[in-house]
């Protein structure tokens, strides 16, 4: 099978490392990628916005299928238009990418469906929202409903945090995304992500994640797209997976079809586990970034059947095997991230990858023979062990090998997980 993988994040990184290890793959392209992606791939410098030059593209080197890795080419209809030109493909339709394009929509779906989250309210205009914001009190959470890259959320501790962040989002601090804003109750609990793959009629649960969306150590600082995870959350047992299924993933699955957008590709539900039980805090229609590279290290079964069966509604056939071990994974990003930081830093040396441990590449380039840092998320340096202290070691013990004097990390990814071990 000839492939062609979208995207050119540690997700796609991750993604590709797995997808070439499939006794069914004979050729593997990948664009635009990037240095890391390239180890596993030929790098195409497709503009993936212009759906032709990808169709053309698929079609002048017979492309058996496409995996289409982030959210923005979904919401833009990519997977829409390759599979009108009869090129099978991973990932959901724009009517159904609108999980994540638009956290209002979702939000009404399940009103709809009677799926268990948080209480909301959308608004058009930035008085309306105080107002509610005031009558609601704090904590509070106010969201840009757009795709804002991971950015246009704020769980507002304070009455003035909330009204600040409305501000932000009518006055264009996230662009479009932030036209329109939805206004929720704040969840208490553990978060989790939650991963499954659905054909539209089959849902198969993945495996499970805790991701680290706060900058600092202890949870603290701004938000970002995800300092660190590890696979499997504890908090997730088999009960737990079980009602997630039922009282979310399920009704989702009906509620789609039943609207006339049928979902085929992977849902990734961010997860509050409440007292009540699992609330949905948002859903994700793409493998979630830095998630996707602790499931990837942990998955025993070859991705690419997976893939294709989910793409050509025969998710029905398929089982997927995990390793008992727990996976790791650090950001490093560069100095400065979430807020401003240099782009184009020298990265001058990767340590070798070993059975153990290895580096995706999620910001990099290659800049006049230099590999350098052109993100804000850079390299995600992924291990696994017999526990996830084991699997911490070794990720930071990788990590302190890598030469870049403009990275940091995050100190305590797993710091959750580690204390459960500890029996604190």
């Amino acid at each position: 099978m000839k492939v062609l993988l979208i995207g050119s994040g540690g997700r796609e990184h991750a993604l590709a490392w797995k997808i070439a290890q499939s006794p069914l793959l004979t050729k593997l392209f990948a664009a635009p990628g990037n240095p890391g992606i390239g180890e596993h791939a030929t790098l195409v410098s497709l503009d993936v916005e212009d759906h032709g030059a990808v169709i053309a593209f698929a079609k002048e080197n017979a492309i058996d299928f496409v995996v289409v890795g982030p959210e923005a080419p979904l919401v833009a209809g990519l997977a829409d238009d390759l599979r009108d030109a009869g090129i099978a493909t991973f990932g959901p339709s724009r009517a159904a990418a609108r999980l994540e394009g638009s956290k209002g929509f979702t939000k009404d779906l399940c009103a709809r469906y009677n799926i268990p989250t948080g209480a909301y309210q959308r608004f058009k205009a930035a008085e309306p929202a105080k107002a509610y914001v005031r009558e609601q009190g704090a904590p509070i959470v106010i969201k840009a409903d757009g795709l804002a890259a991971g950015k246009g959320v704020t769980v507002a501790m304070t009455q003035d945090e909330a009204l600040a962040a409305i501000d932000d989002c009518f006055d264009g601090a996230f662009g479009a995304a932030g036209a329109e804003v939805v206004v929720e109750a704040f969840l208490d609990g553990e978060e989790a992500s939650f991963f499954c793959l659905c054909d539209g009629k089959t849902a198969l649960a993945l495996a499970t994640a805790q991701d680290h969306k706060r900058v600092g150590d202890g949870d603290t600082g701004p938000n970002t797209g995800g300092m660190g995870a590890y696979s499997p959350a504890p908090v997730m047992t088999p009960e737990m997976v079980e009602r997630t299924m039922k009282e979310i993933i399920e009704p989702t699955m009906r509620g789609m079809a039943q609207d006339g957008h049928a979902f085929s590709g992977v849902f990734f539900a961010g997860l509050m586990i409440t007292r009540k039980g699992p609330e949905l805090i948002e859903y994700n229609v793409r493998f979630g970034d830095p998630e996707c590279q602790v499931l990837m290290m942990r998955l025993k079964s070859d991705l690419l059947p997976m893939l294709y069966a989910t793409a050509t509604g025969t998710l029905d056939q398929i089982k997927a095997e995990w390793s008992d071990d727990a996976a790791l994974t650090v950001v490093l990003a560069s100095k400065g991230y979430p807020a401003g930081y240099d782009k184009n830093t020298p990265i001058d040396h990767i340590p070798e990858a070993s059975d153990e441990a290895k580096v995706f590449h999620a910001g990099t380039a290659i800049k006049d023979g230099q590999l350098v840092a052109t993100g804000g998320r850079v390299l995600n340096v992924t291990a696994i062990g017999k526990t996830v202290s084991e699997a911490q070691s070794r990720a930071y013990a990788l990590a302190s090998n890598v030469q870049w004097e403009n990275g940091f990390s995050r100190s305590d990814i797993g710091w959750q997980a580690v204390a459960r071990e500890k029996g604190k």
